[in-house]
Formats: C-alpha cells, sequence, structure tokens
C-alpha cells in the first residue's frame, strides 16, 4: 500500500514509546505534532510498551513532562495483557510473580493472588529487582507443575549507556534450568491486539502498530491481520528489513515524517 493511502486509512495508531516517541528522556523531534495532527485528521492514538517494569502511571507522568498529556485509557502495557489474559483464562488461580514492586502493585490492583508458595502459575516479568532467592523459587514452582507465563519477549531492554537484561533473558536462565518454555505475552502476540481492540472498538484492518522494532513491533500487526509500521528513529536500521522476515507495511523515518505527511491528505 501507498505510504500516504496506509495513513490515510489508518484510524489508530498504536504507538511503541522508547526508540518511536522519545529516546530516553528525551522526546523525539516532531512527535507531539504527529499526535496533533492525528487528532485533527479525527484519528486516534494509544501507545503501547513491552515494558513491564513499571506502571502506566509512570509512564503517564513521564509523558507529561515532555508536555505530552494522556488519560490512563491511553496507554497499555505488557503487564495489562497480562493480567487480563490471567483474569480470562486463569480466573482466581495463584500467581508466583517474578517483577518489580509496581508490577506486584497493578497485579493486586485488578484482583490477581498473588503467592509466595504453591502457586498455579509463575508469571516472569522485566525484573529489575531480580533477586536469586525469586530466580530459585521460580524454577522450583514451574518444576512442580506451575503454568509457565511472561510478560513479553524482549532479551535486552535498551538505555542510554546500552544495554541491559530484559524478561527474555531472565525467562531462558529458568528454561535453561527447567527445561520448561514460557508462553509469552506482550507484542507481537494475539492477545496484544484483542486487548487493543476490545479496549478501542477499533476495526483490526484499521490499527496501525508503530515502533522501531520489526520483531516486536511491525510483527505485531503484520502477523495479526493488522497493520506493521516501522520507524527508522530507533533500533531497526533499513538494511535490517532486507533480512528480516517480518516485512512492514510501510517504513518511515520517523512519527515527524508521518505527521508531515499527514498534512498533506
Amino acid at each position: 500500500m501507498d505510504r500516504k493511502e496506509l495513513l490515510k486509512t489508518t484510524e489508530l495508531f498504536v504507538l511503541d514509546m522508547d526508540g518511536t516517541f522519545y529516546l530516553g528522556e528525551q522526546i523525539l523531534e516532531g512527535a507531539l505534532e504527529f499526535l496533533e495532527e492525528v487528532k485533527k485528521q479525527g484519528k486516534r492514538y494509544l501507545f503501547f510498551t513491552n515494558n513491564s517494569s513499571k506502571s502506566p502511571k509512570v509512564y503517564m507522568e513521564k509523558l507529561e513532562r515532555m508536555n505530552c498529556h494522556i488519560t490512563r485509557d491511553q496507554i497499555m502495557t505488557s503487564g495489562d495483557v497480562t493480567i487480563q489474559y490471567l483474569k480470562t483464562e486463569y480466573p482466581g488461580k495463584r500467581v508466583y510473580l517474578v517483577g518489580t514492586p509496581a508490577l506486584e502493585e497493578s497485579f493486586t490492583e485488578q484482583g490477581i493472588v498473588l503467592v509466595k508458595e504453591n502457586p498455579d502459575l509463575v508469571v516472569v516479568g522485566f525484573d529489575t529487582t531480580l533477586t536469586y532467592e525469586k530466580l530459585e523459587r521460580a524454577c522450583t514452582f514451574i518444576r512442580e507443575g506451575a503454568v509457565f507465563l511472561s510478560t513479553h519477549l524482549d532479551i535486552n531492554c535498551p538505555t542510554e549507556t546500552g544495554f541491559i537484561p530484559d524478561s527474555g533473558a531472565i525467562c531462558a536462565a529458568i528454561s535453561l534450568s527447567t527445561g520448561k518454555q514460557p508462553k509469552f505475552l506482550g507484542k507481537p502476540f494475539r492477545e496484544t491486539v484483542d486487548m487493543v481492540l476490545q479496549a478501542t472498538g477499533a476495526e483490526r484492518e484499521q490499527v496501525a502498530f508503530v515502533g522501531d522494532r520489526i520483531y516486536t513491533d511491525v510483527a505485531t500487526g503484520v502477523r495479526n491481520g493488522a497493520r506493521g509500521i516501522l520507524v527508522l528513529s530507533g533500533e531497526t536500521k533499513l538494511e535490517d528489513v532486507e533480512t528480516s522476515e517480518v516485512k512492514p507495511d510501510a517504513i518511515y523515518d520517523s512519527l515527524q515524517e508521518m505527521g508531515e505527511l499527514l498534512k498533506e491528505l
């Protein structure tokens, strides 16, 4: 599809955050103007991050510092998708959570039963408070038969000083120890798209997942009947597209370029 036509026929833009809307603490040039143009055209946007180490409230406060003011229903995380999945597929079940205090709080607020012994499930998030005790308990519970879930599959998380181990890396250690593989949620999996559609009422074919990673952001749209847009403002370079199994529906330099093209419609 033509790059302008794709923007014209998209009704909801689901935006990645780091590498797409901002880099670290710096908002990317033209990002706010893109949001303004989306609203002006009668379209909508929703932020979605796979990073489950922080609560939506923390992300809202960060965006606010960048002069981007959103409501709670305009942001979603892989933690939210996991909570929804647990409530739907494992209602009332006991969960051992390998996650930050912020993720624990999100789970308990939504009525998920968190326990330290005899869980039905082990859920692994991006735990920046990880200890050996947590790792040991998770492995033991999984060996004893607990279902193994993870909020998202990202192996590394980019920071301003380099990369740090993310949820996928923690899961790899647990899998190597137990011989069990987790069911991953978040991007690029169907449960994420289903939750976005349920929450927004948008039509699948008119939703575009926008981000700087092909294997998460773009793949979410391409593999689940929506659209996948790549921006070159973060991790992925143009040459990476040639070797990627997943092909974006469209490629733009940045949200700034997308905003400028929207103005021309």
